[in-house]
């Protein structure tokens, strides 16, 4: 099989992956901290020396669309993950409550509300903390506890946790001064899911989409603590490994890249926006942001973005080099459901 029917095979996702909550580990322990459960059925192990299993290819859902709703449908339609009976936490992007791509479409989100439905997800929870402003006014401005009350999911303001709803995760791995902590709600699900935008970042980050979405999750500060995770974040040279750091702590059942519009510069707020007429998804965020560094060079993008090879971008280097997925087309699975997603498809993959 040549490596261009290699990609373009469908494979069937029947015991491909086993759907996973949030896997988060202590592994350098402080006095203050807890040991770590490792959380839902896709736990990392150490494999015994000479017995390494083949690497598992990352199936990719390639759709091209203009239609964010329909286009959610289909690329859930396509990887076809378990959510039955499952406890699901869904995270969008609510930095701010500026217009898409600044913040996750709603019709995004009430399509992937809807599709856990459809699947008989026995609980729905909506939650994020936001970056540039007021988590609660973000999600009212958004309407999106008029939505929960329509649909009838729950939400969460990661503001409003208390200590000991949040996880302390260490690795002397890490580029994070006293690691960071993520909430024990999300750790707790059965299935964590996140919708991401496509977008370009000036603030240091250089493109914010699967793995950077994941910022939301940390704390800024734990309550009773004075120190600002989000500050040693930013003001750290690290910026982009710190980002990819964090993913290392996290199982995904599914991820959503809304690239039907998208910043092709600034960010992550508001900037130029350009169509890119394209819904991205898996469980794999290095495959996904690769993907999408790759519709943004198509389209044209700032300097950052665009110079040397996308596996070579910090974010994706990063996170590569710790396994939390891929960026090598050789190792993804791209499954579409028609012509013009497949020639998509093969045309982002020529540019990685």
């Amino acid at each position: 099989m040549d490596r261009r029917d290699f990609i373009r095979r469908i494979i069937a996702l029947s015991g491909a992956a086993a759907t996973g909550g949030l896997a988060g580990c202590s592994r350098g322990e402080r006095p203050d901290s807890e040991p770590t459960k490792q959380m839902g059925a896709t736990a990392k192990t150490t494999d015994v020396p000479g017995d390494e299993p083949e690497p598992t290819p990352s199936t990719i859902a390639v759709v091209e669309t203009s239609d964010r709703a329909g286009g959610v449908h289909r690329a859930a339609d396509l990887l076809d993950r378990e959510l039955r009976n499952q406890q699901v936490f869904i995270k969008p992007n609510f930095n701010s409550a500026d217009p898409p791509p600044g913040s996750t479409h709603n019709a995004v989100l009430e399509a992937l509300v809807r599709h856990c439905q459809s699947e008989r997800a026995s609980s729905i929870t909506v939650g994020d903390r936001s970056g540039m402003g007021d988590t609660e006014e973000v999600m009212r401005r958004k309407q999106i506890f008029a939505m929960s009350d329509e649909l009838g999911f729950d939400t969460l303001i990661f503001d409003d946790l208390a200590r000991e709803d949040w996880q302390l995760i260490e690795d002397e791995r890490y580029h994070w001064e006293r690691g960071f902590a993520f909430p024990r709600p999300v750790i707790d699900a059965d299935a964590y899911i996140q919708t991401c935008c496509l977008k370009t970042h000036r603030f240091g980050g250089h493109f914010t989409m699967a793995l950077k979405n994941n910022v939301g999750l940390a704390a800024r500060m734990l309550p009773g603590e004075s120190y600002n995770y989000m500050e040693e974040l930013h003001d750290s040279d690290n910026q982009r490994l710190m980002i990819a750091e964090l993913n290392d702590a996290i199982t995904h059942s599914l991820i959503v890249l809304d690239a039907v519009e998208g910043f092709y510069e600034q960010g992550p707020e508001s900037g130029p926006v350009a169509t890119f007429n394209a819904v991205i998804a898996g469980t794999d965020p290095v495959a996904i942001d690769a993907l999408g560094v790759a519709l943004l060079r198509r389209h044209g993008t700032t300097p950052e973005v665009s110079r040397g090879p996308i596996a070579g971008l910090a974010q994706i280097a990063r996170a590569s080099e710790l396994g939390v997925g891929t960026a090598d087309p050789e190792m993804m699975e791209i499954v579409t459901d028609d012509e013009n997603s497949q020639q998509l498809a093969d045309e982002l993959l020529s540019l990685l």
